[in-house]
């Protein structure tokens, strides 16, 4: 049945990327398909959080830290080439003198593209393994990160001469000498984060079927029977929580150069809720039904916040309820359970 089920969401995987790549940017015009480009930026945090919470058990509340992480390592590298030679305006505002020492790597693109992938994979291992070793685990995991996402909302409203304080960074138009925001520009970087989004896909559909994925799935069971079998359950714990947070970075950086601006709200406790709403409704054990999710509430929570802007988070709130009481496998359960029923030998009349 496993192997039915991998399957399946292998093809789903396929289908999904035939959509993304051929049939929307035939149907649709360039401001709604750099909408769908904003989505697709938090699928690639969905994806993260079915491969930690589904299929590792761990419960983040913070991977809007890591989406910060990404998303703001970008913004400095736009902001340090838009600015050039002068130091970016916030700065000149709050009266610094000189540029951070920190802020000097990331006049590169290369040194920020490295920053996006190794630095978040870094701080989320060490941070994990720290608390994993301890056996820290279930609600206690998810509210420590939700403190670091509290903490780190803060720091970043507070430091504003470094960080843009509570407007964050924006005033950026180019990537390497080109306008990112003409609707060219838009399009091929839409295709660019299909890409890109299309190997996560993959990529974390092969991770799962290896012997780590199978491991991952006994840990997430029974951890302690892992443990007396020989097996470092931090490491791996930890290991996973790390390929999460590399994924959120990503997307943040996509999200940067998809919206033109990044801010402190990304990375907040609301923000960080809603990333885990985007796995549950998909679907927290399947990949593709991570990118379907990120979709459909992305696209829900533009419509509702624009018609009604009083009661959007209610209604976010409200189908974060509901699926984990109707349906806690979300859509792709859902699917599941129909080509089960599909499949049964029909009883006769």
């Amino acid at each position: 049945m496993s192997s039915q089920k991998h399957r399946i969401d292998f093809a789903s995987a396929i289908a999904l990327v035939a959509l993304l790549a051929i049939a929307l940017p035939l149907l649709l015009d360039p401001f709604r398909l750099n909408l769908i480009g904003k989505y697709l930026a938090l699928a690639f945090v969905a994806i993260g959080i079915v491969l930690t919470w589904g299929y590792g058990g761990i419960l983040s509340l913070g991977q809007g830290v890591f989406f910060g992480v990404g998303g703001y390592l970008m913004a400095m590298f736009l902001k340090l080439e838009a600015s050039a030679p002068e130091l970016p305006d916030f700065m000149v505002w709050s009266s610094v003198e000189t540029l951070p020492l920190w802020w000097t790597p990331f006049r590169s693109l290369g040194w920020t593209l490295l920053g996006i992938l190794v630095l978040p994979a870094v701080i989320a291992y060490l941070f994990s393994y720290a608390i994993f070793r301890r056996r820290v685990s279930g609600v206690y995991f998810a509210i420590v990160t939700l403190s670091l996402a509290l903490t780190l909302t803060v720091v970043v409203v507070g430091q504003q001469g470094y960080t843009g304080g509570a407007n964050g960074i924006t005033g950026f138009r180019t990537l390497l000498g080109k306008d990112i925001l003409s609707d060219e520009s838009l399009r091929t970087l839409y295709f660019v984060e299909v890409a890109v989004l299309s190997v996560a896909m993959f990529l974390s559909l092969a991770l799962v079927r290896t012997r780590f994925g199978k491991v991952l799935i006994a840990i997430r069971d029974r951890e302690d029977r892992v443990r007396f079998s020989g097996y470092d359950t931090a490491h791996m714990k930890a290991f996973v929580f790390a390929c999460g947070a590399v994924l959120a970075s990503v997307g943040g950086a996509f999200f940067t150069l998809q919206v033109g601006l990044i801010s402190p709200s990304v990375i907040g406790v609301v923000a960080s809720v809603e990333m885990v709403i985007y796995a549950a409704v998909g679907g927290r054990l399947s990949i593709p039904g991570a990118v379907v999710g990120a979709l459909l509430i992305g696209f829900l929570k533009s419509y509702l916040s624009e018609t009604f802007p009083e009661v959007w988070l209610y209604f976010l709130g409200t189908v974060f309820i509901l699926v984990v009481w109707a349906m806690p496998n979300g859509l792709a359960g859902l699917k599941d359970q129909w080509m089960s029923v599909r499949r049964s030998p029909r009883s006769a009349g």
